[in-house]
């Protein structure tokens, strides 16, 4: 395993910065040792050191910490090992990637191999999984295909977020926090009975804003672009009939107006991938994009019924997701003056508008569950799913404006069995079928041009299996084995740019990808129960692998099969209550990916700037056999540390630190020494007061503490262009809960 110079200092640096500051976060039960987790990975409550599948949970008060600088879900990249997320649009489309197996595709109605959960209801397209975060009870990220219980487009993995429901007692939290660039996050939630052991509430809100910050040099526009206004609200309300009946509505919505991605041209190289003397983290040369504005609303709902009806239980789920989405680009990221284009080479100007109008997702499950104590478990159900969708595009230089209907109908039947075979081993077994059909509409205005509609379908079956064994209290070990697909996809965006590029047909379909998937891993706890070591490795192959071919220089973005991409690995998530007063968690993964495809090409960068590091075929395309996944980083490190030192029986002073190590990570199909990161690290520290029932909690804070100046992803059609991470924030949080 070769891991970078720039990854293993960061490594060691954020080490020594754990073992200088420590502390015990609220929940952990500090008399008897850490506290049990339970997920619902297999859509019932269980604990996570019992079930064979690699999980990784973060608390309710570990994902408040990263978000008070106003983070969003990305502040997810690198916090659970295997785990990335990355978006070259802003805080409006992240991608995600887990054991590198993600999807590059910059367009807003890409699929992606990792599906986002939120309160059981799957959040397919790119602005929903962007839906803003709060009140967070737990995340949960399962590793590896998840296609019995969760459907197509989940051959990664899944990332559920379980949000506080009501209560039949009065409960509340809340949270603000104030920091540089007047950024303020406000989140929090409160509930209790209406009719006792009748019917509860619970209303959650989230309040986000930052000042803009960033000057225009072209236009001589101060503090012109880089803040973000988001509102949000939710309403829950949990209607108990019955001691076996239950139903729970929620009610959702989002205002948000901000910035997009800020590109910055030429700021890499060239001939290496270090950030040069053409960034300015404070300003960009734009004459174009109106400073990049973007814009999302959204609403909607889900209502949960559950019915116990003594030896099963019936459970439907229905979701429905309204959302509009736009945003508005200096893709080129620099601007032409009478003295030529700055900073650097620019050989054309582009600005690139994006929207999605009328987005509706639908979705309902209903599944019966065995509800009995025995060797036997088992569930089965039936899902539905769909969407449909306007996304509105218009193109670098002077092409028409596009739009494509997207429209996506799938359905599917499931069942799952759990069987102890003796008091300590447990085999599970499940299968899945699902069809899957996709359609494409297209219209160019003016003039007036039809582009054939396209439509693709398929179906496919997804399992897995898998065997737990418990060799002694506290030390179990398991292996699995799954299968999982991701339906086809149509990628209509090159229509949008068929003016620019003189593209006849720039449609392209890609068939199905399907993944097998192996792992085995070991769940321990010892020292009394006061630490926690879970270890997993892998190994998995995907026949026709979906990739986006994106750059040249028209800017192009298709998406096509390879024969084959293969993935090794491993990851570790250990946690220690060392002492009454010292609490460490740390995780580690090292993924290998490789592309397996001789005959895939891609066209390497459109400007001619960048230098490509793989052979070129007869039409001068970089032949990307061998290659990593893209956007696939090597290696993932986390650490958490907190240190308290009690204050009488009132309370406790308390110091953390955590960190995120991103090692190697390829931006780009092709591989260049620029479009490229060797090494990203990023730290954050608070320290405080928090009351001794943990009801009360001040902090000082900062968010990437040491300002690093990481990039996080490059465009290689134009010019050497590259966007970074966020800046420093240092700020006050208080905190309230009961």
């Amino acid at each position: 395993m070769k891991i970078h110079d720039t990854s293993l200092r960061a490594i060691l640096f954020a080490g020594a910065s754990a073992a200088a500051m420590l502390s015990a976060p609220q929940a952990l039960a500090q008399d008897a040792g850490l506290d049990t987790i339970i997920v619902t990975t297999q859509k019932r409550e269980e604990n996570q050191q019992e079930i064979p599948i690699s999980v990784e949970t973060l608390s309710a008060e570990r994902f408040a910490n990263i978000q008070a600088a106003g983070d969003d879900i990305l502040a997810l990249a690198a916090r659970v090992p295997s785990l990335y997320a990355e978006s070259s649009n802003g805080r409006l489309a992240p991608r995600f990637y887990i054991r590198g197996l993600g999807n590059v595709d910059f367009d807003v109605a890409a699929s992606q191999p990792v599906s986002i959960v939120i309160d059981d209801v799957v959040q397919e397209n790119v602005v929903l999984k962007s839906a803003p975060l709060f009140d967070i009870e737990q995340v949960e990220v399962s590793r590896g295909p998840q296609g019995t219980l969760f459907g197509r487009n989940t051959p990664a993995g899944v990332v559920k977020f379980v949000t506080a429901k009501p209560t039949q007692e009065l409960s509340y939290q809340a949270q603000v926090a104030y920091g540089t660039f007047n950024t303020v996050t406000f989140q929090g939630g409160i509930g209790g009975p209406l009719i006792e052991d009748l019917l509860a509430v619970r209303f959650s809100t989230l309040v986000q804003r930052r000042d803009d910050w960033i000057d225009n040099a072209f236009t001589g526009e101060d503090n012109a672009l880089g803040g973000f206004k988001e509102g949000a609200a939710r309403v829950q309300l949990l209607f108990t009939p019955t001691e076996t009946m239950s139903f729970l509505l929620n009610v959702h919505g989002r205002n948000y107006d901000g910035t997009s991605a800020r590109f910055r041209a030429n700021i890499i190289g060239p001939g290496n991938s270090d950030i040069n003397s053409n960034f300015d983290r404070d300003t960009v040369i734009y004459d174009g994009g109106n400073n990049n504005p973007q814009d999302a609303t959204g609403i909607g709902g889900s209502l949960k019924f559950d019915w116990d009806l003594g030896p099963v239980v019936l459970t439907s789920i229905t979701g429905y997701e309204d959302a509009t989405s736009a945003s508005l680009g200096d893709i080129d990221g620099g601007a032409f003056t009478a003295g030529g284009p700055v900073p650097g080479p620019i050989p054309f100007p582009s600005e690139t508008r994006d929207a999605i109008d009328a987005l509706e997702q639908f979705t309902q499950e209903v599944r019966l569950a065995s509800d009995i104590d025995g060797p036997l478990g088992w569930q089965v159900g039936f899902y539905y799913f769909d969407t449909e969708f306007d996304v509105s595009t218009v193109g670098p230089g002077f092409p028409p404006l596009t739009t494509l209907r997207h429209a996506n109908d799938s359905w599917a039947l499931f069942g799952q069995v759990s069987y102890d075979l003796t008091d300590r081993f447990n085999l599970t077994g499940g299968i899945r079928y699902t069809e899957d059909e996709r359609s494409l509409d297209a219209l160019v205005l003016p003039p007036l041009v039809t582009v054939n509609s396209t439509m693709v379908e398929d179906d496919d079956f997804s399992w897995d299996v898998s065997g737990l064994y418990r060799l002694s209290d506290g030390l179990n070990v398991y292996a699995r084995v799954a299968r999982g697909f991701r339906g086809p996809t149509i990628q209509g965006r090159d229509i949008a740019f068929a003016a620019f590029s003189g593209a006849v047909d720039p449609q392209t379909v890609a068939t199905s990808e399907t993944i097998l998937s192996y792992e085995a891993g070991v769940k321990t706890e010892f020292m009394d129960n006061r630490a926690r070591l879970n270890a997993t490795g892998y190994y998995y192959t995907v026949d026709d692998q979906q990739f986006s071919i994106i750059g040249g220089a028209s800017n192009s973005n298709q998406v096509v099969n390879a024969d084959e991409g293969i993935g090794w690995g491993f990851e570790v998530d250990a946690e220690a209550l060392l002492t009454d007063n010292f609490y460490v968690a740390a995780g580690f993964s090292y993924n290998n990916t490789e592309i397996n495809d001789p005959n895939l090409a891609t066209a390497p960068c459109g400007s001619g700037l960048c230098t490509v590091l793989d052979p070129l075929n007869g039409l001068s395309q970089a032949l990307v056999d061998g290659n990593p996944f893209p956007n696939a980083p090597d290696l993932t490190f986390n650490i958490f540390a907190e240190y308290t030192m009690p204050h009488g029986d009132k309370g406790e002073f308390f110091v953390n630190t955590d960190w995120a190590v991103q090692g190697e990570t390829i931006f780009t199909l092709y591989e260049s020494a620029e479009f490229r990161s060797n090494g990203n690290t990023e730290g954050g520290a608070r320290a405080g007061y928090r009351s001794a029932d943990g009801g009360f909690e001040a902090a000082f804070f900062a968010r990437n503490i040491l300002d690093a100046e990481n990039l996080k992803g490059g465009i290689d059609f134009n010019n050497l262009t590259g966007f970074v991470n966020e800046p420093r924030i240092v700020g006050f949080q208080v905190s309230i809960s009961n």
